[in-house]
């Protein structure tokens, strides 16, 4: 391990986990440097001032407000020679220590660096800059490569308007994003990634396939689901219902609106009041909310009787709408709304019973996956131990908690990495990043020991010898919210597999005269609850077809005079694929075989 990677190791992001990630990491802040660097001589100091730009996972952005004229993305070719001609120059990157004093004179005309500096001395920390050779400087705790020689092959990508802070009460700075990799051909493969990823966006496929409305009458961040959409909602938590019925979760049904007495017990009043939706009654002073999370309610399920060692474990599910108050810049479809559902779950247990309930969550987590059709790894999220006041409960419970959820990882052979600082507010979690087909992460499954809520409510069972005890809470989600919804429409591009697709099998009859044997088929279909509908507009039927295909539906039936005379069907994939002279008994058989076994494969197995 590097001395530069070592150094900077517990001020990294999570997702900087191996000297490559250090490498990529340090290259992407560099470029950044060197974009802000470009602006800066291109434009001038006077123009364009600085406010913040950091690395990311996917690549670096740069906040900057523009006090005279105008930049868009057809002056990215302009600023990309000029990061170019930097490159080239091989400029030395020194970091410096220096003092508070020294620091407020280099960035006495930027507001947005002054306000860093007294956030850095509040904090008690070193004020460090970076200087590019003699020719550029900036606040920045790094890490950099060594030169920019070594920023790598970078790309400008898209601009953007940001709030400073991200509050949209300060000023509307512009964002510049872009990306950098070590080789060429990394680069061109995420371009291309990307390029694929806008084909895939969830709300343009929403839209083109019904699925999703979103109304300016209605609000940003509440979206409403059409039949088809609701079908593909459906489908989704009725898999969730199946498995939490394999490991004993029971359902239950809880309110969307509370009183904040019961968020304060819990402690998301402290945590999250700004991040919550406000309910307010014409007939009452209470000060309600609309729930942005279950588990509080659930434990009032738990206490609402005795409870014995022997009734333990007790697990809970629920598909309440929940609600966040997310900012309207940060909103985007399904992936971030205001009003979602999640196939939520919580299971109070006790110490001894830990182990087993979360190999049975896990199972039915790699289960879903695997339907889907989706990789994942898992991390360990923990909390910060240099940040206690963002989380509930006392450090001996947290090193606890952590202790248990890692023995139990290793216990089971895990391939798990460490997230230090991703824990919920009240307990570490094993998380389950999914990998869809374009290769991009999600957090979207979890499980999570919870050792403080039980006593902030003061949940108690009676023991083998009679003493009152506290349960542990295991919270749990197998494929999280509707974000999952968002994911999925994107993993697939909207072709659907059969089980999930709202619409399985088109009917196409050639002309008039095929319409009622068409209808025969459909009754067939309808009767063994297969999702179809009969195109009989007066078209032709290459149209027929397209309009289907557009739709991606799985399955399409031909039928014309010869299929309706021998009383047999044409088949078509929407591969384009197509089966002649077949019975329409072996299709409904094997549609019913490929629907009950969530194949992600649609081809049917008709001499099954």
């Amino acid at each position: 391990m590097s001395d530069k990677f070592t150094d900077f190791k517990n001020d990294l992001p999570d997702y900087v986990r191996t000297e490559q990630d250090f490498e990529l990491y340090c290259m992407r802040h560099s470029s950044e440097h060197v974009l802000t660097q470009a602006m800066l001589d291109i434009y001038g100091k006077d123009k364009v001032i600085m406010a913040m730009g950091p690395a990311t996972a996917e690549g670096f952005y740069f906040d900057f407000e523009l006090r005279e004229g105008e930049i868009n993305e057809s002056d990215f070719e302009r600023i990309e020679t000029r990061m170019e001609e930097i490159k080239a120059e091989k400029q030395i990157i020194n970091r410096k220590e220096i003092s508070l004093e020294h620091a407020k004179e280099l960035f006495k005309n930027n507001s947005y660096k002054m306000e860093w500096l007294e956030q850095i001395k509040e904090a008690g920390e070193k004020v460090t800059v970076y200087e590019y050779a003699d020719k550029f400087i900036d606040l920045c705790k790094g890490p950099h490569v060594d030169d920019t020689s070594k920023i790598g092959f970078f790309k400008l990508l898209k601009m953007a308007g940001a709030y400073w802070h991200g509050d949209e009460k300060n000023i509307m700075l512009k964002r510049i994003y872009g990306t950098s990799f070590k080789t060429k051909e990394e680069l061109d493969k995420y371009l291309n990634m990307l390029e694929e990823a806008k084909k895939r966006d969830h709300k343009k496929l929403a839209k083109e396939l019904d699925l999703l409305v979103f109304s300016p009458l209605i609000g940003s961040g509440f979206p409403m689901y059409t039949p088809r959409g609701t079908v593909l909602r459906s489908q989704v938590y009725n898999f969730s219902r199946e498995l939490n019925e394999s490991i004993g979760y029971e359902e239950v049904a809880t309110p969307n609106v509370n009183r904040a007495e019961l968020f304060k017990v819990s402690g998301h009043y402290e945590k999250y009041k700004n991040d919550m939706l406000r309910v307010v009654s014409q007939y009452s002073d209470e000060e309600l909310y609309f729930k942005p999370m279950n588990c509080p309610q659930h434990t009032q399920i738990f206490a609402s009787r005795q409870r014995s060692y022997k009734d333990l474990p007790i697990r809970i599910a629920d598909f309440a709408n929940l609600a966040r108050d997310e900012k309207p810049g940060e909103l985007n479809g399904i992936l971030r709304s205001r009003i979602f559902t999640q196939d939520d779950g919580h299971c109070f247990c006790r110490e001894d019973q830990i182990k087993q309930e979360f190999k049975n969550v896990a199972k039915v987590i790699k289960q879903a996956l695997s339907v889907y059709g989706l990789d994942y790894k898992i991390r360990l999220s923990f909390w910060d131990p240099n940040n206690k006041g963002k989380y509930l409960g006392e450090a001996s419970v947290w090193e606890r908690s952590q202790k248990t959820l890692k023995d139990l990882a290793d216990e089971e052979g895990y391939d798990y990495y460490l997230a230090e600082g991703e824990a919920a507010i009240y307990g570490p979690k094993m998380d389950f990043m999914a990998v869809d087909s374009l290769g991009r992460e999600w957090q979207i499954s979890t499980i999570q020991i919870d050792m403080i809520m039980p006593v902030r409510f003061d949940l108690k069972y009676t023991d083998v010898d009679g003493s009152l005890k506290t349960p542990v809470m295991i919270h749990r989600a197998i494929v999280g919210s509707e974000r999952f919804i968002a994911i999925i429409i994107e993993h697939y591009n909207g072709a659907f597999p059969l089980w999930l697709a709202p619409e399985q099998v088109r009917i196409i009859p050639i002309s008039e005269q095929n319409n009622e044997y068409a209808r025969e088929i459909m009754t067939k279909l309808q009767e063994n609850k297969i999702r179809c509908t009969i195109d009989e507009d007066a078209d032709r039927m290459q149209n027929k077809i397209r309009k289907a295909q557009e739709m991606k539906v799985p399955l399409m039936i031909i039928i014309g005079s010869k299929e309706q005379e021998n009383k047999v069907v044409s088949l078509r994939y929407r591969s384009g694929e197509e089966l002649r002279n077949l019975d329409i008994s072996a299709i409904v058989k094997a549609l019913n075989s490929n629907i009950s076994k969530r194949d992600s494969n649609i081809q049917l197995e008709l001499n099954a």
